[in-house]
Order: structure tokens, then sequence, then C-alpha cells
């Protein structure tokens, strides 16, 4: 048998190694830019749900709110704005131009306003669901602004994982970078209960608690064991989240199609006894808010009751 000469072996090693190197970098690249094949089925979206949220309309909701905060009750608003749009799941952002990467995601912006004494708190999250697949949130975004200071979260998903950043006055807590599992996020349930709470999971779950509680209590961001349940009633469905912790976190949502959230409830362990939020819907407006910034359309607030 002829045995091939050393340098030719040697290019032939050499090659290899280029189309070793190339495969490492084209998944590195994938990696990046946060872009994975996903085995989560696609979800299942009704003709119903598309003439709803495909509208070129959004759908804003306000609250009255009782926010515990310092041991004392406080009255407040929060309002709920749900929209559908188009993502760009490389820059984690609203698509301005369209991809054939980007996708559809029912987006919530809730707000919560407050007065705690002389200063107020005004609070804001924004949440993106994907709507193409089964999937958990791919983006969380939390501020909360008040005379102390202001504090900023960040969730990003990424394969298997949320890449999450903090920003804080606290010294504390400061500037952190970390990772926490992609689990199902507490922040995600008012999303996914517009899709069919007839369709949420139950039982024993594994759950990030919301980063609007996580920056008030200032707890550590991880998975938490919860048990969730559903129960339906006459005219509404009831969802619920038990932490083992102590922590509970419930919504009514309306039994019919576009499924509206009623009301919700929080309760958890503080200052040695049990502090409450909760927020009962005032009313409800669809309308393409981002086309009424002139000063005409300020009658449309009379209409939201705030």
């Amino acid at each position: 048998m002829r045995l091939l000469p050393y340098s030719f072996l040697l290019f032939l090693l050499a090659l290899v190694s280029c189309d070793q190197q190339n495969e490492e970098n084209h998944s590195l690249s994938k990696e990046e830019s946060g872009i994975s094949e996903s085995e989560a089925a696609p979800r299942e979206l009704t003709a119903g749900f598309k003439d709803y949220w495909y509208s070129g309309l959004a759908e804003i909701s306000s609250y009255d709110l009782k926010q515990d905060r310092y041991g004392e009750l406080r009255d407040g608003t929060a309002v709920l704005i749900f929209v559908t749009e188009p993502f760009d799941v490389q820059d984690q952002v609203k698509a301005d131009q369209s991809a054939p990467s980007n996708r559809s995601v029912l987006k919530l912006n809730a707000t919560r306003d407050f007065i705690t004494g002389i200063y107020p708190y005004k609070i804001m999250s924004s949440t993106f669901l994907p709507l193409d697949r089964q999937e958990n949130a791919l983006k969380v975004a939390t501020s909360i602004q008040e005379w102390c200071g202001h504090s900023y979260m960040q969730l990003n998903h990424k394969a298997d994982h949320y890449n999450v950043q903090l920003y804080s006055y606290f010294q504390s807590e400061g500037t952190k970078e970390f990772q926490v599992p992609a689990v199902l996020l507490e922040n995600q349930i008012p999303n996914q209960l517009r899709l069919n709470p007839a369709e949420m999971p139950v039982g024993k779950i594994q759950m990030i608690p919301s980063t609007e509680y996580l920056r008030l209590s200032h707890d550590e961001t991880k998975a938490l064991p919860a048990t969730a349940t559903l129960k339906q009633e006459a005219a509404t469905y009831h969802y619920e989240i038990s932490y083992e912790s102590g922590r509970t976190v419930s919504y009514v949502t309306d039994k019919q199609f576009p499924y509206q959230i009623r009301s919700w409830k929080e309760e958890f362990p503080s200052r040695g006894s049990i502090a409450t939020v909760t927020a009962t819907l005032k009313k409800t407006l669809r309308t393409a808010y981002w086309n009424q910034n002139s000063t005409k359309y300020a009658v449309l607030r009379d209409s939201l009751a705030l």
C-alpha cells in the first residue's frame, strides 16, 4: 500500500481544522444573536384572536390600585396596555423594519402610580410574549422611579436561560449582570391569560417572581417552586400562583374572549404581617394611542378615568 506524502497529510489536516473552526464560529454567531431553533409547539391563534389583536389598535385598561408600601396601603392607578408588534429577536427590540427573522409578540406595558407620604412612585414594565410558538417571554424590562432614586431591570431570553441586567441606586445592588433559568416568568402571566386562560399551566411549577415585586422587595432573582391553580366560575376564570415562600398572586379574567383581566391581587409576608396589592378594572379603550399625542386627544384620558 502506497503511503501519502507527509506534506499532503498536513494539508488535509489543515482543511479539517478550518472546517471545524468555521462550524464553531457559525454556532457561536447564532448563540450571540439569540436566534436558535425552537422545539416549542406552534401557537394556534384563532380567527377571533387575529381579528381583535391584529386590527392596528391597542387595548388600554385602567385600574384602581391599592398598593402596600412601607407597611401602609396606598391608593393609586394601574394601567395595562396590550398591543401586538413585530419583535427583532437579534437586537431584542421592537422591529422598525420588516425581516424574515422578526417574530410577532403580544406586548404588555404595565404601569403603577401611587404616593408614599410626600413623594411619588412610578413603575413601568414591558413584557414581550411570542405569538408564533408556545415559549416563555422573550424579554421583560422594568423601571422604578421615586424621589430616593431609580432602578432598572431587564431579562433577555437566550437558549435555556435569561440574561439579567440590574441597575440600582442601592449600594447593595448596584450594577449586576447574571443569568437565571428560562422558566416561566410571573410577568408574562397577564399576556398568556389573554390567549386563553384554560390553557394556563397548573400544578407544581418553577416561576421567577415579577420584576416589580423583586425590585420593591430587593429579593434575589431566582426560580422558585410554586403551585398554580385554575378555577372556573359562571362568568370568570380565577388563576392563582402560590409560592412556597408564602406569597400568592391571582388574576380574574372574563370567561369569554378576549379574556379581559378584571382584577388581580398579591399577598406576601412583610413587616410581620401579610401585605396586599389589589387592582380592579375601571375603564377600557381600544385605540391607536401612538398617533394621539396632540393636545386634542387629551379628552381620551377621561374615557379611561385617568
